[in-house]
């Protein structure tokens, strides 16, 4: 298994508890984080060191993902799996599905990358080393199986997640309570991203609380982030910010309103009901190397599954502490415009499926390994 970002970690440990419940003397090793670990998996190199964002970002991280290719390629040449799951990581996994394909090794290509908004000519690559795809956004199934590829709608994984996140928070005390507004803030799950974005959310933050000076914010840390290196970004912040780890969604039932770095993030709160503003900022290369590539309209999964801004992107350098604290600050009113967009985000919701993408996924798993 190769999972390269914190969410596709979660994804990858739901999935390997639903191969063993199938086949419980399944082994797994692979690339992937501590969720993985936990599930079973033999991890030969951490997903945090793998996530990179942007077009030159992968550069430093460079020696890394060519030591985990060199690892995962041995074990395709000599172990011979019976299966290679790819989960996301596109550069990395598809070059790994055609190394895959050469040693005759079947592949299950498991949450599509983003090939349908940008660099679309990597589907044919695709088509030709994955034995079967499982996507997980409605509209992925169409696009994919009209270029050849053998595809499976099979909902999104987030909403496995739900009830067991909600069942769990029964027990716990609150992560947050408060009668003040409280803002959430999901800066992303690699460091690139954190210090690209978060400083601008927080001083974003301080503009709004003037009109809110009880106000407070929540930040769920990704798995992926050591709470050391989020420490000093926060230091002496004037208004109180409480971090912590994971407990995503419990977090964002304490929220009104999300500061969200464009990502799967974006899907979590949509699902909880969170109205938010959609960021994105990254180097001034990258930025500009993406817009000669990307093909769709909006950045936001949100909008991209609800076929309209449902809420707004902030992009680049219109990413500023004044517009994303006017933004937040009109999400935070109460009145038609926020309740048109909460209406938007259950039909989002609705759009994921009902869950058992995990199970449907450990399903084709099996026919591959036994075909």
């Amino acid at each position: 298994m190769v999972a390269g970002e914190a969410s596709a970690d979660v994804h990858g440990a739901h999935l390997v508890r639903a191969i063993r419940n199938l086949c419980p003397n399944t082994r797994f090793w692979g690339i992937g984080g501590e969720r993985m670990r936990r599930a079973g998996v033999r991890i030969l190199i951490p997903s945090a060191d793998m996530a990179v964002v942007g077009l030159t970002e992968v550069l430093s991280r460079l020696n890394t993902i060519r030591k985990a290719a060199k690892q995962i390629k041995h074990i395709l040449k000599h172990t011979r799996p019976d299966l290679l799951i790819l989960i996301d990581y596109p550069e990395f996994n598809i070059h790994m599905a055609g190394i895959a394909r050469r040693c005759k090794v079947p592949v299950l290509y498991y949450i599509s990358p983003q090939v349908w908004a940008w660099r679309r000519g990597r589907v044919r690559k695709m088509a030709r080393r994955t034995d079967r795809m499982a996507v997980i956004l409605p509209f992925e199934q169409s696009f994919y199986r009209k270029r050849g590829v053998v595809v499976d709608y099979v909902g999104h994984p987030l909403m496995d997640t739900l009830p067991e996140e909600e069942s769990h928070s029964q027990s716990r005390p609150p992560v947050f309570v408060t009668g003040d507004p409280v803002i959430g803030l999901l800066p992303g799950s690699r460091r690139e991203e954190i210090r690209h974005m978060l400083p601008v959310m927080l001083k974003a933050v301080e503009i709004v609380s003037a009109a809110y000076p009880g106000m407070t914010c929540i930040l769920p840390l990704a798995d992926t982030i050591d709470p050391e290196f989020i420490r000093p970004l926060i230091a002496d912040f004037p208004v109180k910010i409480h971090v912590v780890r994971g407990r995503v969604h419990e977090s964002l039932q304490k929220c009104r309103a999300a500061l969200v770095t464009s990502g799967t993030a974006t899907l979590d709160a949509a699902v909880m009901g969170i109205p938010m503003v959609i960021v994105y900022r990254v180097s001034r290369v990258s930025y500009w190397m993406g817009r000669m590539l990307i093909k769709v309209p909006y950045i936001g999964l949100v909008n991209l599954i609800a076929g309209e801004q449902v809420v707004p992107e902030v992009i680049q350098d219109e990413v500023t502490p004044r517009r994303l604290a006017d933004e937040t600050t009109r999400l935070l009113v109460d009145g038609d415009a926020r309740r048109r967009v909460k209406e938007k985000l259950e039909a989002v919701r609705q759009a994921l499926g009902d869950g058992g993408a995990s199970q449907k996924t450990a399903q084709i798993a099996m026919e591959l390994m036994n075909g």
